[in-house]
C-alpha cells in the first residue's frame, strides 16, 4: 500500500534591521518535499531514497543519515522508538531557496525534516510540539519560528540545560558549532522539553512587499557570527530596543509611514560589523532611502546576509536596479525577487 504527501516550507528573513535574533519574516519561496511511502517497493538503504533538484543539487548528500532534512526526520522518529523510515520512503526535494544567502535555507530544512518525521511516522504532533524538535536542532528561534508558523513573528527560546542539549544523537544545523551531531548510538535521543520556544505573530500591512536582492556568493551564518563582538554598549542596545519597539507596530499600520519605518529599521548590533563581509553594504544601507526612491519603506541585511531586503509598497524595479547597480560597482552580481509574506507557514498536504 502506498501513501503520498507534500510538505511545503517557506524561506525566511531574520532580524529585519534592529530585531537581531528576535524577529523573523516568512517569505514566498518554498522548499518542497514530495514524499511517497510504499511498502511494496524494493528495499533501499535506511529505507529512504532521496532525489533532489534546485539550489545546491550537486553538493547535498543523498544518504538519509547525512542529509540535514532526513537526519532531522530520523531524530524525530527515534524519539518515538522508530529507528528508521518506513519501507520504502521516497523523498524528492525541490529547493528554490538560495543556500547561504540569509534567507533561512537551513531553518527551512530543519522545519521540513521535523514535519517529514511527523508525517511518515504518523505521530500526530502539533505545530507547537514540532517547534520543540526544531529548536533542539536550530537554537536561534527567529528563522525556524517564521518558517513553521508563518508571517512576521517575534520569538524567544527558554534556556536549555546541557543535559537537554549535549547528547550527540541530536542533529545540529550549520549555525551551531561542530560536531554536527545526529550520530546513531543505538540509544533513544532525548526528547525535547515541552514549550521551549515562545512566539507572537505581529500584523503586516497588506501594501508591504519585500524585495530580496540576492548576491551571487554564499556567506555561512557561522562565519557571519564570528565578526560580531562578544559585548555591546548600553547605548547601542537601547538604540536597537527603541527601534524594534516601534517597528513591530509600524509595519502593521495601513498606509505604512515611510519615515517612521525607515528610521525604525536602523541597527547597531549586527549590520555595522558585517560590512567587511559584504562589499558595498554600508553605502547601500545609507543611500537608498524613501526620499531617493519613493515606495521604499526600509532596507536591511536579510539574516546573516549577504541578501539585502528592501521593504516597499511600489517602485520595485527602480529600487532593485539601484541596489544592483551599487553591487555591480563592487563586482558583485545579483538576482532579485519581489516576495510576499507567507502567512500560513509550513504545511503538509496529503
Amino acid at each position: 500500500m502506498a501513501r503520498s504527501f507534500t510538505i511545503r516550507v517557506p524561506c525566511s528573513s531574520a532580524n529585519i534591521g534592529p530585531g537581531f535574533d528576535v524577529v523573523g519574516l516568512a517569505l514566498s519561496i518554498f522548499l518542497e518535499l514530495h514524499v511517497r511511502v510504499d511498502d511494496t517497493a524494493p528495499a533501499v538503504p535506511q529505507n529512504c531514497a532521496i532525489s533532489y533538484e534546485g539550489e545546491g543539487a550537486e553538493a547535498l548528500p543523498r544518504e538519509a543519515d547525512s542529509n540535514l532534512i532526513t537526519r532531522t526526520a530520523l531524530y524525530v522518529l527515534k524519539c518515538h522508538d522508530v529507528r528508521m523510515f518506513p519501507a520504502t520512503t521516497f523523498v524528492h526535494m525541490v529547493n528554490p531557496i538560495p543556500l547561504g544567502r540569509g534567507l533561512g535555507s537551513s531553518g527551512a530544512a530543519v522545519v521540513a525534516g521535523v514535519m517529514l518525521g511527523n508525517a511518515v511516522g504518523q505521530l500526530g504532533l502539533t505545530k507547537q510540539r514540532m517547534m520543540d524538535y526544531c529548536l533542539m536542532i536550530e537554537r536561534h528561534p527567529d528563522n525556524v519560528t517564521a518558517a513553521m508558523m508563518g508571517g512576521f513573528v517575534g520569538s524567544y527560546l527558554r534556556e536549555l540545560s546541557p543535559v537537554d542539549t549535549e547528547r550527540k544523537e541530536i542533529p545540529l544545523s550549520e549555525v551551531l558549532p561542530e560536531p554536527a551531531g545526529g550520530i546513531d548510538t543505538g540509544l533513544q535521543p532525548p526528547k525535547p522539553p515541552y514549550n521551549i520556544g515562545h512566539h507572537i505573530k505581529f500584523g503586516w500591512a497588506h501594501e508591504i512587499k519585500a524585495i530580496a536582492i540576492i548576491p551571487d556568493f554564499e556567506l555561512s551564518t557561522a562565519s557571519s557570527r564570528k565578526v560580531l563582538p562578544s559585548s555591546y554598549s548600553t547605548k547601542d542596545v537601547i538604540f536597537n530596543l527603541q527601534r524594534l519597539a516601534v517597528l513591530t507596530t509600524a509595519l502593521t499600520r495601513s498606509p505604512p509611514d515611510p519615515d517612521l519605518i525607515y528610521q525604525a529599521m536602523q541597527d547597531r548590533v549586527h549590520q555595522p560589523y558585517r560590512k567587511t563581509l559584504i562589499p558595498g553594504l554600508t553605502e547601500i544601507l545609507a543611500s537608498v532611502t524613501p526620499t531617493s526612491h519613493p515606495g521604499l519603506l526600509g532596507i536591511c541585511l536579510s539574516g546573516a546576509g549577504p541578501t539585502i531586503l528592501a521593504l516597499a509598497t511600489h517602485n520595485f524595479d527602480a529600487i532593485a536596479s539601484e541596489i544592483l547597480s551599487r553591487f555591480s560597482k563592487e563586482n558583485v552580481r545579483c538576482s532579485w525577487k519581489v516576495l510576499e509574506p507567507a502567512n500560513g507557514g509550513a504545511e503538509c498536504i496529503e
